[in-house]
């Protein structure tokens, strides 16, 4: 070996002049320990996390790691090297025992996963992987030891601060590795690629965008007209304002659709950021195609370079090589974002998905739709949204027309801990009553009998008689049915379209919305149901849960133009929900709407339906996958992280993505193509806004008709004709189109 193996190299590179540069390795352990340090301080783990810095590549001090980095990075090209890289990550593993004991534990789950991500204590699954195999493995310390690493390195002090206390003590360790994971991708960048380092950051601050709203909202309010639904708009802005002073913890904020609650809940939010010094805000979507829209309104109020908006859907001309590197860990003060990446990065245990925990500490998260929070994974969600909020300084806002019952429930032999502090942001029931009827803007027509379905062909004809309607099922095949039967000029939308599919169609909508003398007839599935901004006359709604038939309400007469109320129709469809969760909710609805309450939309009766839906599931289906037991505290810290982080997965992998044929994307197409072994970026985020999910099973059949074809490692592209420009994926006598609208969730 060469007289440069005397050093000990953490990374190399070279510059434009085909120089070598080194990145020492003990210049790296101590780069990442200080910022790792910084990120923790936040939670007063500071000590543990510098700890873990200061250790997490000691292996790579080992003889065999740094013939490895030599030979293959070409430093030391005559070097001979094994195939395959070396573990460097076990070695900082063992020693944390070896120091700390038991305690060592909780530093050897983050050292030994910050790469592969945190493991399981024990698997029957992956045993090879899990933590109490590794830490079987002694000689890879006795290695790196031999190679004396600094001292100052080695008897470090040890933490003194308390390893978790009363909280939860694995997500303070997913917290604890968020910040290693975080530091070890920055401090290894600024040496590797000192530019990207360079464009991080250099975001507007919350204090610097408040004014900038309290500015746009007064220009906004200048332009709207005195009406009675633009009156209570701003008094809930008003309401948000002041309860925005109130101290950090759990909101609600309970506005009826159309109130105005997107553009309120962020000026509480900027409020509430300002008077308690919070860093950042989080707008939390459960649809993209309410996520791009929201977004948009957030721009328009700022700048593009104020939001950063992150989910699969991104839309390329608002993504800046700045944006894309704050994506990665949510380095920016405004985030608009979806309830999947949100929460399963809560629950993730890969380094790329969680590095950016930490800073969603010491921040206010809106949660919008809040209703749709996933039955299934209920309980550990809530104690999550406690725990942050009780020890992390997160306050959260949950945000809807219809609110949940979230709170604790105990029985003979179930008990269900929930949200019991949580504050109504526009008042007590009174009020939130008092701001139901002022914006009551539809009369809802009950079926004559909840039993009696009506045909395809009668609701068809029915449909025909008005002039603008919206039509809302649940099944896909029940939309494309229904719009069979109706005139060709009739609107058709539902999740077997593209997303650039819907965005195109609902943007016609609006437009023929907006000339008085359109006709306009609407089948549609739930998906225009949360968030999308639409306003038709009459709405027929599918019989579903009473959260789905208020939010349909909500695109009926949505700014007070009608002469009268706004017609919602409810009706009874010839065909059931799916399976799951949304046929339990459309049980609980009808036990209610049976009853033919005086007004099916009283926010009173929110509470008794929510109720009703959750216990009917039985308190172990709200934790269906069994994810709290896999994470509960033990004296011994162990955990299963790996297990956890693949049950806890809101979009179920029985589907998998086709890009199909739509519109003007056959450039993009033919550079997919042509890209070869290497699949850009940028392309794949353009290529995502045509993508259409479907059921494995019909997934696999297709790729053995050829009628798609995989050109890149799981990237699968449409070839046959499939793709209708009216309908969107149409795979002829399958199941295809049976789907639960909970799988638009994205």
């Amino acid at each position: 070996m060469s007289e440069k193996s005397s050093v000990f190299l953490a990374h190399v590179r070279q510059d434009s002049n085909g120089q070598w540069v080194e990145h020492l390795l003990d210049e790296h352990l101590h780069g990442v320990a200080a910022l790792a340090e910084s990120f923790a301080v936040t939670f007063k783990a500071g000590d543990w996390a510098r700890l873990a810095g200061l250790w997490h590549d000691l292996g790579k001090y080992r003889t065999t790691f740094q013939r490895y980095i030599r030979g293959a990075s070409g430093y030391d090209a005559h070097i001979e090297t094994a195939l395959g890289k070396v573990d460097h990550s076990t070695a900082g593993a063992l020693y944390a025992m070896q120091r700390m004991k038991g305690l060592g534990r909780i530093l050897a789950y983050l050292i030994a996963g910050h790469h592969a991500g945190l493991p399981d204590w024990q698997s029957a699954e992956a045993p090879a992987s899990s933590l109490a195999n590794r830490l079987n493995q002694a000689d890879l310390l006795a290695d790196a030891l031999a190679a004396a690493p600094p001292t100052d390195i080695l008897n470090a002090p040890l933490p003194t601060s308390n390893p978790g206390g009363e909280r939860d003590h694995a997500l303070w360790i997913r917290l604890l590795f968020s910040c290693l994971v975080d530091a070890d991708f920055l401090d290894t960048e600024q040496f590797m690629t000192p530019d990207k380092t360079a464009q991080r950051g250099r975001y507007p601050t919350l204090a610097e965008l408040e004014p900038r709203f309290a500015a746009y909202m007064t220009g906004l309010t200048a332009k709207t007209d005195a009406t009675a639904v633009n009156r209570m708009r701003a008094l809930v802005l008003e309401r948000c304002r002041n309860a925005a002073e109130q101290s950090p913890g759990l909101f609600s904020l309970t506005v009826p659709t159309g109130g105005g609650k997107t553009l309120a809940s962020l000026a509480f939010a900027l409020r509430h950021a300002r008077q308690h010094g919070k860093r950042r805000i989080l707008y939390v979507i459960p649809y993209t195609s309410i996520i791009e829209q929201t977004a948009d309104v957030f721009r328009t109020a700022f700048d593009a370079d104020a939001v950063l908006e992150h989910h699969s859907n991104f839309e390329t001309e608002h993504e800046t090589p700045r944006s894309r590197l704050a994506c990665e860990n949510w380095d920016a003060p405004l985030i608009v974002t979806t309830s999947v990446q949100f929460f399963e990065s809560l629950f993730a245990n890969r380094p790329s998905r969680t590095r950016k925990l930490h800073n969603i500490l010491d921040s206010v998260v809106i949660l919008d739709e809040a209703q749709l929070l996933p039955p299934d994974f209920l309980t550990p969600i809530l104690r999550t949204i406690r725990e942050l909020s009780r020890y992390y300084g997160v306050s959260f806002v949950l945000c809807t027309a219809t609110q949940p019952d979230l709170s604790s429930r105990h029985g003979f032999d179930f008990s269900l801990k929930g949200l019991d502090d949580v504050r109504e942001i526009v008042g007590d029931a009174a009020a939130v009553h008092e701001l139901h009827d002022s914006l009551r803007r539809v009369e809802l027509t009950l079926p004559a009998d909840f039993q009696t379905p009506i045909t395809w062909e009668t609701l068809a004809a029915e449909l025909q008689t008005h002039y603008r309607v919206l039509c809302i099922v649940d099944r896909r095949d029940d939309a494309r049915v229904l719009h069979g039967l109706l005139p060709p000029d009739t609107v058709h939308l539902s999740g077997l379209m593209c997303g650039q599919h819907r965005s195109d169609v609902i943007a016609e909508i609006k437009q023929r919305l907006r000339n008085p003398n359109a006709p306009l007839r609407v089948i549609s599935t739930q998906l225009v149901e949360a968030g999308v901004d639409l306003d038709f006359p009459v709405v027929y709604r599918a019989l579903a849960g009473l959260d789905s038939i208020a939010q349909a309400a909500g695109r009926c007469n949505r700014e007070g133009r009608c002469f009268n109320l706004g017609q919602v129709v409810v009706f009874v469809p010839p065909t059931e929900p799916p399976k799951g969760h949304l046929r339990q909710a459309c049980q609980a609805g009808r036990q209610i709407l049976q009853r033919r309450p005086p007004d099916p939309l009283d926010p009173a009766l929110f509470t008794e339906y929510f109720q009703s839906l959750y216990w009917q599931k039985g308190v172990e289906q709200l934790d269906s996958k069994g994810i709290q037991p896999l994470l509960k505290n033990n004296q011994r810290f162990e955990f299963s992280f790996r297990t956890a982080a693949e049950r806890f997965q809101l979009i179920p992998e029985i589907q998998a993505p086709i890009i199909v044929q739509y519109g003007d994307n056959e450039r993009l197409l033919a550079q997919l193509a042509r890209s070869g072994d290497g699949l850009e970026r940028k392309l794949l985020r353009q290529l995502q806004r045509y993508v259409v999910n479907i059921p494995r099973r019909v997934h696999q059949r297709l790729l053995a008709e050829g009628a798609i074809a995989e050109r890149q490692p799981g990237v699968y592209v449409q070839v046959a004709p499939l793709y209708d420009s009216v309908l969107g994926l149409r795979v002829d006598n399958t199941p295809i189109a049976h789907y639960a609208p909970d799988d638009l969730i994205t």
